[in-house]
């Protein structure tokens, strides 16, 4: 009898394990099988990404530079088999260049971004960037793997842990992606990745009361809905691009604190 391959078996990514639905539930996307995340899935993830990302934000900026470029080794690694979910190898090998290009930037945030201010009076006056915490994504289609990293690589560099709603018509890159975060030392909980019916899971997203900003580059004709849904606590909304490395993107996801101290004699 000739042998059958053992089928992979696509599911959500939560808190560094790789769960089915809490429904069961599945549907079919580039003829495969996928998890059809639910709404408690939803809050699965966020209170995964709320315990995974005081630890992240603490870790030292020139350590999370490292595990992003440890990605971007991981990823080159299984080059060939990300080009087979998504355009091809020229969109991978710039998602991998994004990564490095984002990792190089973690520990030069507060140089860049912060600044030391003139003030009258006898005071250091400093103004300092902090992560905004959990970050909703929802994840453009196309490019539906450089758009993915496009969003998340920018949110976890200032520190923040997010829950990213995978592209609803291609999400097999998404979850090779997970199956790699998995494996770079990325702290659990740090990135969450749900596939299923955006229409569905986005409005659960976008008014969770314990997200704190939400990026909806892909949210398309849903965008005005949820821009309202995150107004109930004043979510910081971000409308990115798909296909874009920027320090600006980095900034859209961080808090400006100023710290006054007395000068000493």
């Amino acid at each position: 009898m000739p042998r059958l391959p053992v089928k992979k078996t696509y599911k959500l990514f939560i808190g560094g394990a790789f769960p089915r639905s809490e429904s069961g539930r599945t549907y079919e996307a580039q003829e495969q099988n996928v998890a059809l995340a639910s709404r408690k899935d939803v809050r699965d993830a966020v209170q995964a990404a709320r315990s995974g990302q005081p630890k992240w934000a603490s870790a030292t900026a020139y350590n999370r530079g490292q595990v992003l470029y440890r990605v971007a080794e991981m990823m080159e690694a299984r080059l060939s088999e990300f080009a087979g979910l998504c355009s091809g190898k020229e969109e991978v090998e710039r998602a991998i260049d994004r990564w490095v290009w984002y990792a190089g930037f973690a520990d030069k945030l507060t140089q860049v971004l912060g600044s030391t201010n003139p003030v009258a009076g006898p005071y250091f006056n400093f103004t300092i960037p902090e992560p905004t915490g959990v970050v909703g994504i929802v994840a453009p289609d196309e490019p539906a793997l450089l758009g993915l990293v496009s969003r998340i690589a920018p949110a976890i560099t200032g520190g923040n842990a997010v829950v990213v709603l995978a592209s609803e018509t291609q999400p097999l890159a998404a979850i090779e992606l997970a199956e790699v975060l998995a494996t770079s030392d990325v702290p659990g909980g740090l990135v969450n990745i749900l596939t299923g019916k955006r229409a569905e899971l986005a409005p659960w997203l976008a008014s969770h009361m314990d997200v704190n900003a939400i990026d909806l580059t892909g949210a398309d004709g849903l965008r005005a809905d949820l821009e309202r849904a995150a107004a109930d606590n004043v979510k910081r909304v971000v409308l990115g691009k798909p296909d874009t490395q920027s320090l600006y993107e980095i900034s859209a996801f961080l808090e400006l604190k100023t710290v006054w101290h007395p000068i000493g004699v």
